[in-house]
């Protein structure tokens, strides 16, 4: 999986990692002008959702993203192709709340829409979607406001389903 932005300068290829193969996604410093792993697992998961909030913060804080996925293939290193949602514009910050909630249960409200967000980013990165158009973070926003935790797990449920086995 490859993500990288439209600027015209790109960065070299990414260097296969080394060790002996696993999930690894390299990230590319413009900085140094080098590749570095930013998350490595025996499992592709949770380098998936690495991959998706690394790109995340990183577009937040207007840096540029490139990154490569290699993981392991009949025991030898193989570099994986991007996903279609990899290349998706940079995530808009979702919408200020209305305020109304009373005071008393402004931290639970809170935490359990923090929680309510965290499923449903876990479920669309494990589905490979990784970095979201505004219009897709709009859609997670009205989601989580307005789905009961219940249907809001279903919902992700399907969507890691969607993500399926890794061939």
């Amino acid at each position: 999986m490859e993500i990288e932005t439209d600027r015209p300068n790109r960065p070299a290829q990414s260097p296969q990692p080394t060790g002996s193969p696993r999930w690894v996604a390299m990230f590319y410093d413009p900085a140094s002008t080098s590749w570095r792993p930013g998350a490595e697992s025996p499992d592709r998961t949770p380098v998936l959702y690495a991959i998706g909030e690394m790109t995340q913060v990183k577009r937040t804080r207007g840096d540029e993203v490139a990154v490569a996925l290699w993981g392991p293939k009949d025991g030898e290193w193989q570099r994986y192709d991007a996903s279609p949602a990899a290349a998706a514009p940079e995530a808009a910050p979702p919408p200020p709340g209305d305020g109304t909630a009373r005071p008393g249960h402004a931290k639970l409200a809170e935490r359990m829409e923090d929680r309510r967000h965290q499923v449903l980013m876990a479920s669309l990165s494990k589905a490979g979607l990784y970095d979201l158009a505004p219009d897709d973070v709009t859609a997670v926003r009205t989601l989580v406001d307005q789905v009961d935790e219940a249907t809001l797990r279903r919902v992700a449920h399907w969507m890691a389903l969607a993500g399926g086995p890794v061939e």
